[in-house]
Parts: structure tokens; sequence; C-alpha cells
């Protein structure tokens, strides 16, 4: 039994993925947004605490790495693209050590304002399993270091100043809202009102409470439980009716759901809805899948690609990122990507002989 028609268009697609991503030519995406430092304590968590019902964890190895915006930047460049970041960390050692690293990655950090009364956000998870089990990790606890005080206004105007000038000649602008105080509501305004005028795409990634901050813009990034929470909170029917009711009210043109081991959506307000199953029989984890949603989506308007191309390339990127191991370190590579992209293809092959 061969492939019908639509098996061998979604092949055809798979195929023009795969030789995009191989003659992919740089172009320049803008990055504003929150960053931070993202560490990893893995242990054993064989026993409770003897005061108190609580795991005790025995540490055998621990990771740092950038996290949230810069973690999107490392992805872009990574994938051949080339990324302009802008944001703020403190003058600290954490601070100092994500210029450091993403330096040492080439990814461009001039656009990164260094403040010196700021404390560089730094988000610690205590992944534990139980010795000798086959299971992986579990997290036990996440704490946060994070600065109450509000950035300056005079630094906020520097950092969307140098973005706006910036804006003419990209391929696309990111705004990677963590709500930590870099995208307030005039700064995405005007950066979103500044893109538009030079017709140059807008991808944001929103925390919930900041929707409002991507009035207009052309792509949207949930996961599946953030449309769900939304879809409560509106008093909608269905998901997808939650998702048209959002596109119109905040005027987006794309609304993207990463739907791990389901898979990935597109809802659009002028395009019908597009789906893409994951191909995954398991998953590891799911950590980095939101910024390697906002790699794919940017990836996809440097390629010029269709809808229902941009979710093929969103799933295959979802896809890498679901089977990661923790020495991955969660983020896309450019060969690693073409790899998923030709398996996907040839599995519809095999599945369908």
């Amino acid at each position: 039994m061969g492939m019908s028609d639509d098996d061998v268009k979604v092949h055809d697609a798979l195929k023009k993925l795969e030789s995009g991503l191989k003659n992919i030519k740089p172009s320049k995406v803008l990055l504003v947004g929150d960053i931070m430092m993202d560490c990893y304590i893995h242990g054993f968590a064989n026993n409770l605490n003897s005061r108190a019902p609580v795991p005790v964890l025995k540490e055998t190895s621990r990771d740092v790495d950038v996290g949230a915006a810069a973690h999107v930047a490392r992805g872009l460049d990574s994938l051949g693209l080339k990324s302009h970041l802008y944001g703020i960390v403190g003058d600290d050692d954490s601070g100092l050590a994500i210029l450091d690293m993403l330096e040492q990655e080439g990814v461009e950090t001039s656009g990164i304002a260094v403040l010196e009364d700021r404390t560089t956000t730094v988000k610690t998870r205590l992944l534990g399993a139980r010795e000798g089990l086959i299971k992986g990790e579990q997290l036990l606890l996440r704490w946060d270091i994070e600065d109450d005080k509000p950035i300056s206004n005079d630094a906020l105007e520097s950092l969307i100043e140098r973005t706006i000038e910036n804006i003419p000649n990209s391929s696309c602008l990111i705004l990677s809202d963590y709500g930590l105080g870099v995208l307030n509501d005039q700064g995405a305004e005007r950066l979103i009102s500044e893109a538009k005028k030079h017709n140059v795409p807008i991808i944001a990634d929103p925390k919930l409470t900041g929707l409002h901050r991507t009035q207009g813009v052309d792509w949207v990034l949930f996961q599946s439980k953030g449309l769900e929470l939304m879809r409560r909170r509106i008093g909608a029917a269905t998901g997808a009716e939650a998702a048209a009711s959002l596109l119109e009210s905040n005027d987006w043109k794309h609304l993207l759901i990463l739907e791990g081991q389901d898979g990935v959506t597109i809802h659009s307000k002028d395009e019908e809805t597009v789906h893409v199953q994951c191909m995954l029989e398991e998953i590891r984890q799911m950590i980095g899948l939101i910024d390697a949603a906002a790699v794919a989506v940017a990836t996809a308007i440097s390629l010029d690609l269709s809808v229902e191309e941009t979710a093929q390339l969103a799933n295959a990127a979802s896809e890498c990122i679901l089977v990661a191991d923790r020495t991955d370190r969660f983020v896309l590579r450019l060969d690693d990507m073409i790899d998923r992209i030709g398996e996907i293809a040839w599995s519809l092959q095999v599945s369908k002989r």
C-alpha cells in the first residue's frame, strides 16, 4: 500500500524543509526579553529527612546554562540564523557567566546591558531519582533568585531605542516575556508599532498575564495548558473556540499550540487550522519546548514557509526537545533538526508500505 495524496504532500513538505535547513542563509533576528541563568542539580533521592517529610537529595552532578531569551538566542544561532539579543543582566557572577557562555558560542551580546545594581535572575531545579531504578528523574524543588526592584526607566528606554534602530532589514522580531520587567507595556507597544511599520513579522512568547503586550503580533506561542487556562478564563466551550476568540480579540495572525506528545496545532485568523501529530512513542522531558518553537517559527519566516510547513518544522523542533537527554542542554541544533525531519519522512514512507 503506497502513500495517499495527503501523505505524499506531507512527505514532500518534509523534504523541502530538510533541503531548506541544509541551505539556510544567516538572517538578522531581533530578540528582546528577559535573560536568566538555569541551574539543574541532579542526584539520588533515596530517603526522607528525619525531621520533615521531604526527600534528601544526594547530589551527583549539576549543569548551569543560559535561560529564557538567551536560550532562544543560542538556538537561533545554532540553526544558522543570526540573533541580536537585547536584554539586561546584573553585574554579578551569574550575569557575567551568561555573557561568557553566549560569547563562547558566538552569540552577539552587544545588546545586553549590564546593570551594577541589578541581581541576575537564576532559576535552580533539584531533580532526583531513586538509585537503581530505571525511570528518569523527577523535579523535587525549584527555587528562584530574582530582583524585585523595577528596572530604571533610563535603562529600559536605552534598550528599546537600540532595538528599534535595528528593526529595519531584520527578518523578524521575537518578544520573549517572562514578566521580569524588560518588556513593559510602553516598550512592547513601541516595538510592535515599529516592526509593523517596517513589515517585520513579530513572534511573541508571552506570560498569560501579559497578553495585552502582544496586541497585533503575527505569531503567539502557547503550551496546551496555557490554552486550557485561557479557555476557562474566557468561558469558551473548546480549545478551538478559545483560540478563535484570542486571535480576534488580540488581533493575532497565528496562535501556535505546543501539545507535547500530541504534536503541534496552529490556529490562524484567516487560514484553516493545521495540526501535525507527534511521531514519538514516549517523551523524556519538556524543558525548552517553547523556546524551540520560537526558533522554529523564526526559521520558518526566514525560509518563507507556509503555515502547514511551519507546523511541520515546529513539530520536528518539538520532537528534538521532547527526546533530549539532560546532557543535550535542551537546545536545538541544525544537524539534529535535519536528522529528525529525515526520520519523520522515512517513517511516513515505511508505515505506508
